[in-house]
């Protein structure tokens, strides 16, 4: 006789508060480096100019072959036609930043062959491109920030960010545990926010800030995209924050590429290669959170998997993002190759012990009433950057802290001098680049 096929049980509100906890931290030394650079796409002579979703694709498709990206980085495509190169992770800063160096020049050929620049900017300012990609996850996502206001569809079609991707850091309560990185990793957002910002421009004109890429996101749903609220311990705080937040979208598969990113082979935030997903309808009921849909709230919609959960995590955006490794997503993307600073900044302050130290004496004062940063400093951060009295000191010991840990550990000169050269053009003089942009204003 043919056994019994069983349906598959209740996914219940403490298996999926361990399964976050679990796939979330991964524990064990910090060691490796990544990094994802956004881009805006431009066309090389006029940079007002929408750029079509054929024309992006033919620019690409010599690079997205195999073998394409000579170090392994993968391409993916933004909803707005930003372009993302993610390297993989490296053993090291320097070898993440060899390696990124040249896979971005491959793809800058083959943009520049199509009369195509990548920009680095938090956010575009002329242009207000459509929807580019018509997969079901983002017609949802639309839909379910379209409901608060207009920062949504900003955000997805014209912001642009650099990301950093460090280890969690090992099970010990010293400076390489998971809970003193997860709250150095808080404690130097702001700091890197400032340092960096470069979205001071909306319509060619003065937003009032100077990372408006930042000001965007705070703008959304606080659920998604604020910091967790302070637990002593990271991990069931961030099980918290994970249930807690909004269904953004409800998967309703169609075809094989429908069921996750993951699945499909397609990194969760991105789509390569035309993939459009079908006109699935992806909506999630209003309000619904995902402990909600664990409980029952929504009675006509199916019940939730883990394969719902793990998807879930993909469209949570918190400043720093726990994915068995932190997610730093709080940095503007960066003009030419200032990319390396914020890398280099962001892995050196987290992974030198020294360094780590002297970034949370620097952030003391950016903590007035408990271990992590308010709202407040990073909205200052974002408005005003190192102008900040208070930012702008911290932003400064920051540099000094990363420039004698790269000393120390004889990094490449090049990497060195980077670091010391944009610390000597912005961070000491209380700038960020999103004030050459100002000035280039003042000029015309």
């Amino acid at each position: 006789m043919a056994a019994e096929q069983l349906e598959p049980l209740d996914l219940l509100e403490d298996e999926a508060e361990a399964h976050v906890q679990g796939v979330c931290f991964k524990t064990g030394p910090p060691v490796r480096t990544g990094v994802e650079l956004e881009w805006l796409v431009h066309d090389r002579s006029d940079p007002r100019m929408l750029i079509s979703a054929d024309r992006l694709h033919a620019a690409l498709a010599p690079v997205e072959v195999p073998g394409g990206m000579p170090r392994g980085s993968t391409i993916t495509r933004e909803p707005g036609g930003q372009v993302e190169l993610s390297s993989p992770p490296a053993g090291s800063l320097p070898a993440c930043v060899e390696a990124m160096a040249v896979d971005l020049a491959a793809l800058r050929r083959a943009m520049d062959r199509a009369g195509l620049v990548l920009v680095g900017r938090g956010l575009d300012p002329y242009r207000d491109p459509p929807r580019l990609l018509d997969a079901p996850r983002y017609r949802a996502m639309e839909r379910f920030f379209d409901r608060e206001g207009p920062w949504g569809r900003a955000m997805m079609r014209r912001t642009a960010s650099l990301q950093v991707n460090l280890d969690g850091g090992d099970d010990s309560h010293g400076i390489t545990g998971y809970r003193r990185r997860w709250e150095l990793a808080h404690r130097l957002g702001p700091v890197l926010v400032a340092a960096f910002a470069n979205s001071p421009l909306s319509d060619g004109r003065p937003t009032g800030w100077v990372s408006t890429r930042q000001a965007t996101w705070a703008a959304m749903d606080p659920g998604r995209t604020r910091p967790p609220a302070h637990a002593p311990d990271p991990r069931s705080a961030w099980a918290r924050y994970a249930l807690d937040a909004q269904v953004l979208c409800v998967r309703v598969p169609e075809t094989a590429a429908e069921l996750t990113p993951e699945l499909a082979g397609l990194p969760p935030d991105g789509v390569t290669g035309g993939v459009t997903g079908g006109a699935a309808d992806w909506t999630a009921p209003p309000g619904l959170t995902f402990r909600g849909w664990l409980r029952g709230d929504a009675p006509a919609l199916r019940r939730p998997t883990l394969d719902d959960l793990d998807y879930h995590l993909s469209t949570l955006f918190p400043p720093v993002r726990p994915r068995g490794w932190l997610e730093l997503r709080m940095v503007d993307a960066q003009d030419g190759d200032a990319w390396v600073v914020a890398t280099a900044l962001a892995a050196t302050l987290l992974d030198d012990p020294v360094a780590a130290d002297a970034a949370f004496a620097a952030t003391e004062a950016l903590c007035p009433h408990g271990p992590l940063p308010p709202d407040d400093i990073w909205r200052r951060a974002a408005r005003t950057g190192p102008a900040d009295p208070e930012l702008g000191k911290a932003v400064r010991a920051c540099f000094l802290a990363a420039e004698s840990a790269l000393a120390r550990a004889a990094a490449p000169v090049a990497l060195r001098t980077a670091v010391s050269a944009f610390a000597e053009r912005y961070a000491d003089r209380g700038r960020c680049p999103a004030h050459d942009q100002l000035d280039a204003l003042t000029r015309v």
